[in-house]
């Protein structure tokens, strides 16, 4: 019998507790009184500011404002607010001009003007900038934004502007990605060597399991993403999730422009399988009001084979079961955003934004797992043919004010979000069991698993600059987010009858709340060659995980202080040297804390662990670049009770599942070299050398694996004559270590060609990804009585043909991107 669900057992979650009052309070405190100690500081030197205009009188928004020296040089940058407004601050006495530049207008120079000594403000007369005369027919590129660019604090993975992701998804991009390694087989995502990588789509978590992340990424094409963010070392103004840092997923949001412009994408491919992944973005900007919007489509059939091989008992009673499945699969996604931002004065923006994803996923799995037995001679065959469905809806939603309070970048954001995601999935398994004759000894086990999830996640932040001058500037802010997970797994066995029975000992209803309250401060300064930045964030967490079918409840409740310190030195314009230091965790993903067993095959379970543990990773980072580009940096990880997947063999049956050990060590030295030998020849490689190390004891035995590991990524790209241009982009990883399991090396060359049409208001691209088809993944354990080893493939060789088709105004306007207050929490799930 289905087990009712009774009333939830954390209703005081919704709040922040007294705890969590004072913490922000103290954080609060402290800001107010550190801002009065430094603000007397800020006198010493003026502030100037100033406003942009276009011909017809309206502010010119996120447009480029440069302070210049007399010799031309540049004192200062700034980017006007959405009123035109811009600011310099800490700037010294002497003569300057200001210069406005924006993509599709004119540039424009204030007439000279000078700070004396003691002066604290200066206003410069409005600026005016017209439109350029040239359409976008005759707009001639200078330079586009590599692939892959470094950058101090990140690596930014430019989708848009790559011919060989073109057509492709998510999951298949982030393959290509420096320093990441996709592992499809056990459902990984590692970065530098690190397990526990928050990922996120537009600054927020998707609060999914590591299963459910994956199968997100493979149904969001990439036609939809603008850009990837590899960010290892976050500050203390991001969540403290994530010990291997983040990965964040930028979905196209469109340029604001005056009038109406957009964008039609169509692409199709075929491997084994036909592909294909329509889409189109729209965007309009009348006066204070901007909106955009943008929706895909994406299906591709695939297809997916296992070769595993396992060994248990010894002697005469040694047994080998040999795997054999083939998965092939069918999914459609549709992707949509739309939203819009409305001025409500010089000094306020106000925006609301929808997005989500629908999508639907069937799978045929037909597993055969051949019995040996000592003498190696096949004793029995035990088939099971899984038709699988998997759908999911993902819908979210953020309400956001920014208040801007004078020209000095004083401002607050705030965010208000409510996110919903849910998961529908059907399991029909039909087990049959044959003899060594193929006659069948038992009879058909039929069962059916429908395990139904809902994750609703509301939260609330907001964030507050304040710059003290002389390059000084304070953050602070605070969140708190409400997370509730409902898991209901229903797991029937049909009876001779015909009708399904209810399995009780395979059923499960388990609930999840999580409360997080957190405030931050953080702190920099700008001191001649010297930048400083020190931040500290506090995180309450107060969680309950309720298994209403096994009567269990695990009720935690622990506050956490996570500090951050970042330093650079700028020898000169050419060479920049940088250290940090972050404190994170990572919390149990939802799912992982589930006790429930889910049927992988006849000798395959999962099973979740409730009493999983936070794990906690201190960070620490030095590192070198040459003229922004060139790049070196060695860092070092320390994670304790680091949470990893082990394989325990049970009897006859493998059970897959999550716990913690005692000690991770992780160092990791990274080199990028980019490189052009000629105009029309770039090459960007790049290297991750890492050393994996486990201290640890489980089932009583000692885990002190040890792995020298590297990821090579080597991207190239070549200008062609008559508008043609081409892309080669290749990687290797060689083997390495996760707990109990060692990998195999793996790797692809992928190569891509795109033409210019239609006076460069269309793109037509063809490329074909693992040109070679070298790509698979490959393990072997062999831990106390745990003897496996598998290799797996899928349907890594495509070819794709995508065009692309840019219409209306194309005046661009950088579009105002914000963080969400859900950016932390969706990654879980």
């Amino acid at each position: 019998m289905k087990n009712k669900k009774t009333p939830r057992t954390m209703d005081a979650a919704n709040f922040p507790s007294f705890t969590q009052l004072c913490w922000i309070a103290i954080i609060a405190g402290s800001m107010c009184l550190f801002s009065g100690a430094m603000y007397a500081q800020s006198l010493a030197r003026a502030t100037v500011s100033g406003q942009l205009f276009d011909a017809s009188g309206q502010p010119l928004g996120f447009a480029t404002v440069l302070l210049l020296r007399p010799d031309s040089t540049m004192a200062k940058g700034a980017v006007t607010d959405t009123t035109g407004q811009y600011f310099f601050e800490g700037v010294q006495p002497g003569t300057y001009t200001v210069a406005g530049t924006m993509i599709g207008y004119t540039r424009v120079v204030s007439a000279p003007f000078t700070i004396k000594e003691g002066q604290l403000t200066a206003r410069v007369f409005p600026l005016v900038s017209r439109e350029a005369s040239q359409t976008l027919g005759e707009v001639k590129i200078a330079a586009q934004k590599p692939f892959i660019e470094q950058l101090p604090d990140k690596t930014v993975i430019n989708v848009e502007n790559s011919i060989v992701a073109s057509g492709s998804n998510a999951l298949e991009v982030l393959e290509r990605a420096p320093g990441v390694l996709v592992d499809n087989q056990n459902e990984r995502i590692v970065l530098k060597g690190r397990e526990g990588t928050l990922v996120m789509i537009d600054d927020k978590p998707t609060y999914l399991s590591a299963q459910e992340v994956i199968n997100l990424l493979r149904n969001t094409p990439s036609n939809s993403i603008e850009a990837i963010e590899l960010i290892t070392n976050p500050s203390a103004r991001y969540d403290a999730a994530g010990n291997a840092g983040i990965i964040n997923i930028r979905l196209k949001r469109g340029a604001r422009t005056d009038g109406t412009n957009g964008s039609l994408t169509i692409s199709s491919g075929y491997g084994r399988y036909p592909k294909s992944s329509p889409g189109f973005s729209l965007n309009h900007r009348s006066g204070k009001l901007s909106l955009f919007t943008n929706y895909n489509y994406d299906y591709r059939k695939s297809f997916g084979n296992v070769d595993a091989r396992r060994y248990f008992g010894e002697g005469d009673s040694l047994t080998r079961v040999r795997n054999l499945g083939d998965r092939p699969n069918t999914s459609q996604s549709h992707t949509f955003k739309v939203g819009g931002d409305y001025a409500l004065g010089k000094h306020t923006t106000v925006g609301l934004m929808v997005n989500g994803m629908l999508s639907g996923n069937t799978a045929r799995i037909d597993n055969r797992n051949l019995v040996y037995n000592a003498q190696d001679q096949l004793t029995q065959t035990v088939t099971m043919i899984n038709a699988s469905t998997r759908d999911m809806q993902r819908l979210s939603a953020n309400a956001n004010l920014k208040h801007t309070f004078d020209t000095l970048g004083r401002e607050i954001v705030a965010d208000f979000d409510i996110a919903q995601v849910g998961i529908q999935i059907e399991d029909n398994m039909d087990t049959r069991y044959f003899g060594p004759g193929n006659e069948e000894i038992r009879p058909a086990l039929l069962q059916r698993n429908i395990p139904l999830s809902t994750v609703t996640i509301r939260a609330a932040k907001a964030d507050y600059v304040h710059p003290l001058g002389k390059g000084t500037k304070l953050e602070a802010g605070a969140k708190v987010s409400y997370v509730s997970s409902d898991n209901d797994l229903q797991f029937e066995t049909r009876a001779e009858s015909g009708s399904y029975v209810p399995d009780p000992q395979r059923s499960n209803h388990f609930l999840y709340d999580e409360t997080i309250a957190a405030a931050y401060l953080n702190a920099s300064r700008e001191r001649g060659k010297w930048d400083l930045q020190a931040g500290l964030r506090a995180e309450q967490t107060y969680s309950v995980g309720n298994s209403l079918t096994l009567q269990k409840v695990v009720d935690r409740r622990y506050l956490n202080l996570f500090p951050s310190a970042f330093v650079t030195y700028n020898a000169s314009k050419s060479h920049q040297w940088r250290a940090s230091y972050s404190r994170r965790i990572d919390r149990p993903g939802y799912q992982s804390l589930n006790p429930f067993i889910y049927v992988m095959d006849a000798y395959t379970y999962r099973e979740g662990n409730p009493f999983l543990r936070p794990q906690y990773t201190n960070a620490f980072q030095v590192g070198y670049s040459y003229k922004g580009e060139t790049s070196i940096s060695l860092s070092y990880n320390h994670t304790t009770d680091a949470m990893i997947g082990v394989n325990d063999q049970i009897g006859e049956q493998v059970r897959v599942t999550t716990v913690n050990v005692a000690t991770f060590h992780n160092v990791n030295l990274n080199l990028s070299l980019p490189w052009q030998p000629v105009k029309w020849w770039t090459l960007r490689p790049s290297v991750d050398v890492f050393w994996n190390a486990y201290d640890a004891q489980y089932a009583g035995l000692p885990l002190n694996y040890r792995q020298f590991s590297a990821n090579a990524n080597l991207n190239q790209s070549f200008l062609l004559p008559h508008g043609f241009s081409a892309e080669i982009s290749a990687f290797y990883n060689s083997p390495s270590v996760y707990g109990q399991m060692f990998f195999r090396s793996q790797g692809q060359v992928s190569v891509g060609l795109q033409k210019n049409l239609m006076k460069k208001t269309a793109s037509l691209r063809l490329n074909v990804s693992d040109l070679f088809y070298t790509m698979r993944n490959a393990g072997t354990t062999n831990y106390g009585n745990t003897n496996l080893s598998f290799v797996s493939r899928f349907e890594s060789r495509v070819a794709r043909l995508t065009f692309t088709y840019n219409f209306g105004n194309r005046n661009l306007k950088a579009a105002r991107q914000r963080r969400t207050g859900v950016e932390d929490e969706q990654g879980r799930i």
